[in-house]
C-alpha cells in the first residue's frame, strides 16, 4: 500500500485494550519509513501515544459530541477533513468503528478491520469439551490487519526481564500493585491482597505503590495507605500521564488480567498477572511477558470467559479463592531473584 497519506487507525476503548496498540504501531512505524499514522480514541488515553514519531492522535469525545449515530458521523466528518488516508484500519471492529469505517469505504479508502476470532473464543471459554489452546494474541490479530494493508509489521517481542537481568544490586525494590478489575470474576478478594500487601510489607526491601481507578478504588487504595506505613497510593490524584511515569520506574508490577498490566508491560516491567475466570490463552496476555509470569489455578471451568463479564455459574469463585497470597508473595521473590527474609 502506498503510504504518501496517512493512515488512520481506530481503537476506541477500554484502557487495557488501546495501550495493547502502542508497541505494534511503533513497530509499524520503524519498519514502514514513509509512513505516518493518524490514531484516534478517546480523548483521555493521548498520553498512551505522546512522543511516538510520525504519530498523530486525535481525540474522540465518545460521551459528548460523538455519542450516538449522529456523533459517529460527525467524527467520521471530522476525520475526512484532517484526510485524505492512504488507509483504514479498524483494531475495535464494534458497530461505531464499522460506522467509521464504512463511510470511508463508500469514499473509496481501503478499510481493514481486525478479526476477533470470536468463534475460537467460543470454543476455549464454553462450559463443556473446552478447546484449551493457545489463541492468536490481540497483537498478532493487529498484525494481520496490517498485513492486509500491505504494510510490514513483524513483531519482534522482548520478554519483559526487567528485573531479573540487573548487574547491580540493589537493596530496595519498587513494587507496583494493582489490585482491581472491571469485572469480579477478574478481581482477586480485597482482603487477600492487603495479606499479599502485608507480607511484602513487612520485607523493608519493597517499597510499594498502589494503582487504581475510580472513587470507590481510591478510597479502598487510602484505607491500606492508612493502614501500612511507607505505601502510597497513586490512584485518582496524578492524572494517567504522571500515572504512567511512576510505572516506568516500578520493578515489578502485581496486577489483575487488567489495564495495569499492559500499560506495565510498555515500559518492559515485568508483571506478575493474576487470572481468575479469564486466560492467557485468550490472547490478552501483556506485551511480552512470559505464560510464566501468570498465576492461575487449572479448573476444569476456566476459562468461563473471555473478558470476565459472565457470572461465575458455581457462585465460589474458585478460580480465585484458591490462589493463596503466599502464592504471590512466592512468585515475586521468584521473579526478583531474592531470598526471603
Amino acid at each position: 500500500m502506498a503510504a504518501t497519506s496517512p493512515l488512520l487507525v481506530m481503537r476506541f476503548s477500554a484502557l487495557g485494550d488501546v495501550a495493547m496498540t502502542v508497541p505494534v504501531l511503533r513497530l509499524l512505524l520503524q519498519q514502514n519509513a514513509s509512513l505516518h499514522v493518524r490514531m484516534v480514541s478517546n480523548n483521555a488515553y493521548a498520553p498512551l501515544f505522546a512522543g511516538i514519531d510520525r504519530l498523530t492522535f486525535t481525540g474522540a469525545d465518545l460521551q459528548g459530541k460523538h455519542r450516538g449515530l449522529f456523533g459517529i458521523i460527525t467524527l467520521f466528518w471530522a476525520l475526512r477533513k484532517l484526510g485524505p488516508y492512504s488507509g483504514v484500519a479498524d483494531l475495535h471492529n464494534v458497530i461505531r468503528s464499522r460506522i467509521v469505517g464504512f463511510l470511508f469505504y463508500l469514499s473509496g479508502v481501503p478499510v481493514v478491520s481486525l478479526n476477533k476470532g470470536r468463534t475460537q473464543k467460543r470454543q476455549l471459554t464454553r462450559r463443556h469439551d473446552k478447546q484449551l489452546v493457545q489463541l492468536p494474541s490481540g497483537f498478532e490479530r493487529m498484525q494481520d490487519v496490517f498485513d492486509a494493508l500491505g504494510l510490514s509489521c513483524a513483531l519482534e517481542k522482548k520478554p519483559a526481564g526487567r528485573v531479573t537481568s540487573l548487574s547491580i544490586p540493589t537493596s530496595r525494590y519498587t513494587i507496583g500493585i494493582a489490585p482491581f478489575a472491571k469485572h469480579r470474576e477478574k478481581t482477586y478478594p480485597f482482603a487477600a491482597i492487603k495479606k499479599v500487601i502485608a507480607l511484602l510489607h513487612s520485607d523493608q526491601r519493597f517499597v510499594i505503590r498502589l494503582f487504581g481507578g475510580g472513587a470507590a478504588e481510591a478510597a479502598a487504595l487510602a484505607e491500606c495507605e492508612k493502614e501500612f506505613s511507607g505505601v502510597i497510593s497513586m490512584a485518582g490524584r496524578h492524572g494517567l500521564a504522571n500515572e504512567l511515569s511512576a510505572i516506568a520506574e516500578l520493578d515489578l508490577m502485581i496486577s489483575m488480567d487488567s489495564a495495569n498490566m499492559h500499560l506495565a508491560s510498555l515500559y518492559n516491567v515485568p508483571v506478575l498477572s493474576i487470572w481468575g475466570a479469564t486466560h492467557p490463552y485468550a490472547g490478552f496476555m501483556g506485551w511480552g511477558q512470559p505464560l510464566e509470569h501468570a498465576i492461575q489455578v487449572d479448573l476444569p471451568c476456566r476459562p468461563c470467559s473471555v473478558f470476565g463479564n459472565k457470572t461465575c455459574y458455581r457462585c465460589d469463585w474458585a478460580c480465585l479463592q484458591q490462589i493463596e497470597p503466599t502464592m504471590i508473595v512466592n512468585k515475586v521473590y521468584q521473579l526478583l531473584a531474592l531470598s526471603t527474609h
